[in-house]
């Protein structure tokens, strides 16, 4: 079979946050590329949104209500998409979040339960479900998305950052138990210009441009290329990596 193409022809692919921002476009570059699409996130008529869009492509898709925040959630999602579609090929841990606080000190242990669950925790637990039947059924690839945060963090999302960097370290935990048939990378975006731009505070979007070698923002359509490599055998022989889409962040 030839790696030098995106193609996921029967393929399936689980993305969490799939309803927006990068999630929405992962989930309909995967169907561009010939994959059936579980698109998951909290609201369901979003979800819905896309699944149509999927559908348009000519691929199946199924919207799922989900919390990713929550543990048990990771089990219901599973069990949706395997009673659907009998298999899962790609999983993407996309769901994330930073609320905003005041002060370090305004922290307390639901706020950082919170941000842990949604960006480690339940990731780890979907990906060792998931991974585990990719296993059994002969491989898959399962793509974490982490931040540039995770190996620069800033003092107004610092229990974001420090959740990052474990689903770094978690990452290539997994990539040798789950190996060698299933792979498991991360991308780390840096300063992407989704929905959530709109509430930057003045002056971030100078201080990210100042601090890339591109010296620009992304665009969310720029996250597709580095998802279709590590969802595709394009990179076959890639797991455990790193790899920064966040325009040569250079502190």
């Amino acid at each position: 079979m030839s790696t030098q193409n995106p193609d996921l022809t029967g393929k399936v692919a689980i993305v969490t946050g799939g309803s927006r921002g990068l999630g929405r476009e992962m989930s309909l570059a995967f169907a561009d590329a010939g994959a059936d699409v579980v698109i998951a996130s909290r609201k369901l008529e979003t979800c819905e949104e896309v699944a149509g869009l999927v559908r348009e492509r000519g691929r199946k898709a199924l919207a799922v209500s989900a919390h990713m925040g929550r543990w048990d959630e990771a089990a219901r999602l599973a069990d949706l998409a395997y009673e659907e579609f009998g298999r899962v090929d790609v999983l993407v841990n996309n769901a994330g979040k930073s609320p905003l606080y005041d002060s370090l000190g305004d922290i307390d242990e639901g706020y950082m339960d919170a941000v842990l669950g949604l960006n480690f925790k339940v990731p780890f637990r979907l990906s060792v479900l998931v991974g585990e039947r990719m296993r059994a059924d002969g491989g898959g690839s399962i793509i974490n998305v982490s931040s540039v945060n995770s190996y620069r963090p800033d003092t107004y999302s610092l229990p974001y950052s420090a959740a990052k960097a474990a689903l770094n370290v978690m990452t290539q935990g997994l990539a040798e138990a789950l190996g060698p048939t299933v792979r498991v990378n991360v991308i780390a975006p840096g300063g992407f210009e989704t929905d959530i731009a709109t509430n930057w505070a003045d002056g971030i979007r100078e201080r990210l441009e100042k601090s890339t070698s591109l010296q620009r923002t992304a665009q969310p359509h720029e996250i597709v290329g580095p998802a279709l490599f590590l969802a595709s055998d394009m990179s076959s022989y890639v797991t455990g990596a790193v790899l920064r889409a966040d325009g040569g962040f250079i502190g």
